[in-house]
């Protein structure tokens, strides 16, 4: 059995209500997967409440649409998720974390679209 890997991941951009910003425009670069590789991701990038842009080595992009708006996920812009087999996968959840040091809503995760992302 493997340890299991717990992981907090924050948005590094300026903070703003996910209202005020919107989400850029993604084309599809290829098929849908179901998990990507923990030791990949470089940065994540939260762009809304039900949007979340992985950035992987190799500066390959996948963006992750969850099943339902988690609230205030992109308000707050950080997450955490544990994993026991080094993949983050589209049966996965993640859990907002809070500023004020709650745990927030728990959500779940969407399959992985590679994608190309407008600047």
């Amino acid at each position: 059995m493997r340890p299991l890997f717990a992981l907090a991941v924050a948005a590094l951009a300026a903070p703003a209500a996910a209202s005020d910003k919107g989400v850029p425009a993604a084309t599809p670069t290829g098929a849908p997967v179901d998990c990507v590789q923990l030791n990949q991701v470089r940065e994540t990038h939260v762009r809304s409440d039900q949007v979340i842009d992985f950035e992987l080595s190799g500066k390959r992009m996948y963006r992750n649409t969850l099943d339902a708006a988690c609230p205030s996920l992109g308000f707050e812009e950080r997450f955490s998720y544990s994993v026991s087999n080094g993949e983050l996968c589209s049966t996965d959840t993640i859990t907002v974390l809070q500023s004020s040091g709650i745990r927030g809503a728990t959500c779940g995760l969407g399959k992985f679209q590679p994608v190309s992302v407008a600047q």
